[in-house]
């Protein structure tokens, strides 16, 4: 990877990095207070409970990449030749995948091994059962 790749991948890292702490965690109010207020509508509160997770989990999910992006950036103030390189099997991470995703650690093949699914597949198929 040669230096303008490198500093275009910075300037993409940055802008990730300024997108995602200008943005406030989402939060979503309970809307049932107290155990005394009981709403009409029993399904209101299942519901909000639900997109309380859902904004925890974003919230989450918005921590992770932002904690790959800051490593990213260490990564290429500190060592930047190594910077692009799969932290598995240090093949280089296809240039493409680096534009979309400038915080990725691993190449495609040493992701797909990590997602992978572990044992034995779950769901059956139409063949199974003849």
């Amino acid at each position: 990877m040669n230096t303008k790749q490198r500093d275009e991948l910075k300037q993409l890292l940055l802008a990730l990095h300024s997108e995602l702490t200008e943005k406030s965690p989402a939060r979503i109010e309970p809307n049932r207070t107290d155990d005394a207020r009981i709403g009409g509508d029993e399904d209101e509160q299942p519901l909000n409970e639900m997109m309380q997770a859902i904004a925890s989990n974003r919230n989450r999910n918005l921590d992770g990449v932002l904690a790959r992006v800051l490593k990213a950036l260490a990564k290429l103030r500190d060592d930047p030749d190594s910077f692009g390189e799969c932290e598995e099997c240090g093949d280089d991470v296809p240039l493409g995948r680096l534009r979309a995703m400038p915080y990725a650690e691993l190449c495609v093949t040493c992701q797909g091994g990590k997602d992978a699914p572990k044992g034995r597949a779950t769901r059956r198929k139409l063949t199974d059962y003849t």
